[in-house]
């Protein structure tokens, strides 16, 4: 097998000194022009690479961000990832990504230890707002020795959080309903232990209760965030609620599921029944009808968690004290005609 090139090939190569091909390589200005050129020369004609790891153990830092995330499958959590990545090419950072699949303590604390060996810079818990972890997060977290930053998660004092005002958006999307004169509306939430799901059922009983409209138990049915479940949880509305006017679907997998239902049951959209989503997927535009929905972007949430995890390392390498905030992204109704004036 042929042994990796060395600084020091390099340097026989150029015929300068280690120390030499080491400015040239970390940019330092102290190297005349003409022994650039040579180094250069021949780090392209040996095909040197630097030793990403050894640097990192001499400078202190990787320029490497620890990225844990969770929920591949849906809309939300995969463009946060999506806009992750592309903010941290574009600062410079690369990625360690570590998916979780289930919320144990255990597996978490390893996954958590197993970025610190590797000499991550800052830590970026992408997970979307799963309660029982928040306990873990709580006890643990605290002794990381790098900063991190959180995705959609309930804001505390001492952590940086970087979230959708989720309950925002469901009293957009329940108010746009109830200004179309519509007062049986019904929700499908979400998992009941996510945040976000959470948020957006409080924006929905909120914004009844405050248009002076009761809400019992029969106008909610609990969902997964799957189309198959918006469904069921439609049909199970319907069945107790026979004059139900409206659907709050607290994503847009879920508003699909919905509508699908009300087809088969011979409900027309908008004319018998108004339908509003959660996300704005791409293809909510074209669902039959298309649909209302709260957007959200994911990609800039994912973003700003980046630009935020950059400063935060800013500070902790000058030893300056790292404060936490939240940062609510605000959310806006798109309406289209899944909705109607009556």
């Amino acid at each position: 097998m042929k042994q990796p090139v060395t600084l020091k090939d390099v340097a026989r190569e150029a015929g300068v000194s280690a120390q030499t091909v080491s400015r040239v390589v970390n940019h330092r200005p102290d190297v005349s022009p003409q022994t650039r050129a040579r180094v250069e020369a021949a780090i392209a004609k040996l095909g040197y690479s630097p030793n990403v790891i050894a640097r990192s153990l001499i400078k202190g830092h990787s320029n490497t961000l620890g990225v844990i995330g969770y929920g591949l499958g849906l809309f939300g959590p995969t463009r946060v990832l999506a806009g992750i990545e592309r903010k941290a090419n574009e600062l410079g950072f690369s990625l360690l990504l570590c998916l979780l699949h289930e919320f144990k303590p255990d597996r978490m604390a390893s996954i958590v230890a197993g970025l610190l060996s590797r000499r991550v810079d800052g830590i970026i818990w992408a997970v979307p707002g799963h309660i029982p972890s928040f306990e873990w997060l709580a006890t643990e977290l605290d002794r990381t020795a790098v900063p991190m930053v959180f995705h959609d998660k309930s804001p505390e004092p001492d952590q940086v959080v970087i979230a959708l005002d989720s309950q925002l958006g469901a009293e957009l999307a329940t108010e746009h309903l109830l200004a179309q004169g519509y007062k049986r509306i019904g929700i499908v939430t979400g998992p009941p232990e996510w945040w976000a799901a959470k948020q957006r059922e409080i924006g929905w009983r909120c914004s009844m209760q405050k248009a002076g409209v009761n809400c019992p138990a029969l106008l909610k049915a609990e969902g997964d965030w799957s189309a198959a479940s918006g469904e069921t949880g439609f049909r199970s509305l319907i069945e107790q609620v026979p004059d139900l006017q409206a659907v709050f679907a607290c994503n847009d997998q879920m508003a699909l599921g919905a509508l699908q239902a009300a087809a088969q049951l011979g409900l027309r959209v908008p004319d018998d029944l108004a339908v509003v989503g959660f996300d704005d997927i791409p293809e909510a535009a074209y669902f039959s009808p298309p649909l209302t929905t709260v957007q959200q972007s994911p990609d800039a949430l994912g973003a700003l968690a980046v630009e935020r995890m950059v400063a935060l390392i800013q500070c902790h390498r000058q030893g300056e004290d790292l404060t936490g905030d939240a940062v609510l992204i605000k959310p806006r109704l798109v309406v289209r005609s899944s909705t109607l004036s009556i």
